[in-house]
């Protein structure tokens, strides 16, 4: 008689795969494969091969264990993912009702996303041997290229990569070979972790202390907010209390909003600490951007600094959080998993129970009711470092000394000081958030204008090359020389734009060099780093911009700044309009007079009156921003209610409004969440795709979301969806 071996039961795990759908999914664990959860899997989809993320194991499913697909493979001997960045995501998951192997997606580099091993990021770094830290340069004198090369190396305290070199040099191959053959670099795949040195910081102030004593008195999780006006010694309190942890043996992790302020703060960060500091954006490659996580994850580098998305890195003696400019919308993502960093930076900070420090001159309004509301712990700053005086802000009325003499974009009051002060060998530094030459191009003959095909706007002007774009989806044109309507020969530019104005600018001053920092000067990599150096070292006397010259950056010889327009904050369809004005009008007034002279601030507007305006200049952001939050707490607006928006987009025009009428009928009706809409958007066609929205609002976040988990549930199972693109947005910042 044949004994019958017992069936085993079936082990079964539970992968998040990287597809639109909210639930993970049951695949066979093959007998004898070891996985653990936060190891990265590969497993067959539909007819693909797809990297998901191990969940859990479990011993059930829904479906017959004969229909389930066995895992292909285990990429990770161990887990990738930390068991808090594991809970990180699932409780952002659920926050923001994304599907949790997309939220994985997003936390992982592209490389190890993609399935790519760890290892990839081993590469050749190079640094300075003794010999060459001892060189005299004078012995490279023949050898220019050479030089060039030690020098940048000179520069960095840190091993560098190939990837950095290629941004600085061409062809620097073979000098960097002459300098390895003459003993003058050293060869390393991972830098050292250098022994901690830290060099003595600023004397603070009296606030300055009291904050750092705050922070460093905090048992546990605690959010503080360093509300200090430009100027006022911020970046000295942070370096202070990085200090602190890298004495305990901690990690940091500083968030900032834009690339461009990540090298600055690098910068300032490594003259102060002998650490190993590596930063983490967009601008860097794949290899780039697995290396600084990898050093992170190990525990190497002590200091991460970077945009939105280096607020997953794996950290794991992480012990303080600094965001700075928490107010920068930037910090929001505006497309696939629309995650606030701000806002999971919080929550990353309870969950690892340790203290985070917003920083900000103004702060946005949801940080400052959370204070109101005791959530929020506010530590003031309200003077300037170094007893530096706050500039002195005027406003000119546009309308009367613009219609005096319209063809030119600055006013006699703005045209005289800028004169003046480049008279007596100061910088000016000159706001305009519009690029191009102009917003329009329109015939006054017959009022043609030109219009982009695919979207419901205007198409701007550009010049050198001159062309017509699209700022919405980039579309591009030749730009008309008559009108293709009538055929008149005299074409207007309407409006202003930073080209425009820069050329205004070289006729009027032509001894003085400008430069002009926005997006289309800075396309080239490195060449927003050259100017900004550029206008620091004062090569240029009059400094240009869109809000990429305002954030953040230092310029010590800038006396007078001038903003030329901030009157489409004022009347903007969207309600956080007056308060990124308010923001923008004080950061950029920041960048005057930071050293011993007072700066000054000339605002051009045509609507002076404007109470809220009004009250910003003579009364300060802080009077500004209690008469914002009471606006909004009369009309239940954010941060008073919250929101959720539904947007869909469809090729047919009736599509994406039928399609949110449907959820809208589906949803549950409840008397603590309204719907508003649906509505076409603001902009109906984008892109060539037309667009609605849903707006869903409610005075309790609780009810809020139980709302949203019932209308994504609707919009998976609706047969509609499969000819309409849509996508659910928690808290918006963007109503369009």
């Amino acid at each position: 008689m044949s004994s019958q071996r017992p069936l085993s039961t079936p082990r079964i795990g539970q992968i998040a795969v990287p597809v639109p759908l909210s639930r993970r999914f049951d695949y066979l664990i093959p007998e004898g494969m070891t996985v653990q959860a936060g190891c990265r899997v590969r497993v067959p989809f539909a007819r693909r091969s797809v990297v998901g993320v191990f969940c859990a194991e479990t011993r059930d499913s829904d479906y017959a264990v004969d229909k389930l697909k066995p895992i292909t493979a285990v990429l990770d001997a161990q887990p990738i993912i930390s068991a808090e960045l594991m809970a990180l995501a699932e409780q952002a998951s659920r926050y923001y009702h994304h599907p949790l192997g997309e939220v994985f997606a997003t936390l992982l580099p592209n490389a190890l996303a993609q399935g790519k091993p760890l290892s990839e990021a081993e590469q050749a770094l190079w640094q300075l041997s003794a010999a060459g830290k001892a060189l005299d340069a004078d012995s490279l004198q023949r050898a220019p290229k050479q030089r060039a090369l030690w020098q940048y190396f000179q520069q960095h305290h840190q091993a560098v990569a190939a990837d950095s070199l290629n941004q600085h040099f061409s062809h620097w191959r073979p000098a960097l070979k002459a300098l390895c053959d003459k003993g003058l670099l050293d060869v390393l795949t991972l830098p050292p972790t250098p022994a901690l040195h830290c060099r003595p910081g600023l004397a603070v102030n009296d606030e300055q202390a009291a904050a750092i004593a705050a922070v460093t008195a905090s048992q546990g999780f605690q959010t503080f907010v360093l509300n200090g006006i430009t100027g006022s010694g911020k970046t000295e309190v942070y370096l202070q209390l990085v200090a602190q942890c890298l004495q305990r043996d901690q990690q940091v992790l500083v968030l900032v909003p834009e690339i461009g302020l990540t090298p600055q703060l690098v910068q300032r960060f490594t003259a102060r600490f002998d650490t190993l500091i590596v930063s983490l954006h967009s601008s860097m490659s794949d290899r780039e951007r697995l290396r600084s996580w990898r050093l992170a994850s190990e525990g190497r580098a002590r200091i991460v600094i970077g945009t939105r998305s280096a607020l997953f890195t794996a950290l794991p003696e992480l012990g303080l959080i600094i965001v700075d400019e928490e107010h920068d919308s930037s910090f929001k993502q505006q497309d696939s998993f629309r995650y606030h960093a701000r806002d999971l930076a919080v929550m990353r900070a309870k969950m690892l129970d340790i203290p985070i420090l917003m920083g900000s001159a103004t702060p946005s309004m949801e940080t400052l009711y959370n204070i109101q509301q005791g959530r929020y712990t506010e530590l003031l700053l309200t003077r300037r470092a170094g007893g530096a005086q706050p500039p002195r802000i005027a406003v000119v009325d546009a309308r009367l000394e613009r219609g005096l003499n319209y063809a030119h974009a600055l006013c006699t009051t703005l045209r005289s000081a800028v004169g003046e002060q480049l008279q007596a060998g100061n910088q000016v530094l000159l706001f305009l958030n519009r690029r191009g030459y102009a917003p329009m191009l329109s015939c006054p003959s017959c009022g043609w204008h030109a219009q982009c095909q695919r979207c419901d706007a205007s198409l701007t002007l550009h010049q050198q090359p001159r062309r017509l774009i699209c700022h919405h989806c980039a579309g591009e044109q030749r730009a008309h020389r008559h009108c293709p309507t009538c055929g008149y020969a005299e074409l207007d530019s309407v409006g202003l734009g930073t080209q425009m104005l820069e050329q205004e600018l070289q006729a009027l001053y032509p001894d003085y060099q400008t430069i002009r920092i926005d997006r289309d000067s800075t396309r080239r990599k490195g060449a927003l780093q050259a100017q900004l150096a550029a206008a620091t070292a004062g090569e240029a006397q009059i400094l240009l911009g869109t809000q990429m010259l305002a954030k953040g950056h230092h310029f010590p010889k800038v006396t007078l700044v001038g903003i030329l327009d901030c009157d489409r904050g004022l009347f903007s369809a969207d309600f956080r309009g007056t308060e990124q004005m308010a923001q923008l009008i004080l950061q950029v007034a920041g960048r005057a007079g930071r050293e011993q002279q007072q700066g000054h601030v000339i605002i051009q507007s045509s609507q002076p009156e404007h109470p809220l305006l009004h009250t910003l200049i003579t009364r300060g952001y802080g009077a500004f921003s209690q008469q914002c939050l009471s606006e909004r707490q009369q009309v239940g607006l954010p941060p008073c209610q919250h929101l959720a928006l539904l947007r869909a987009e469809s090729v047919q025009k009736d599509q994406a409004l039928g399609f949110l009428a449907s959820i809208g009928q589906q949803l549950p009706q409840r008397a603590d969440v309204q719907l508003l809409g649906p509505v076409p958007a603001p902009m109906e066609r984008r892109a060539g795709k037309f667009r609605a929205q849903l707006l869903v609002q409610s005075a309790q976040r609780s009810a809020l979301h139980q709302q949203l988990h019932a209308l994504r549930h609707a919009c998976e199972n609706s047969k509609a969806s499969r000819s309409v693109r849509w996508s659910l947005d928690v808290d918006p910042m963007e109503m369009f």
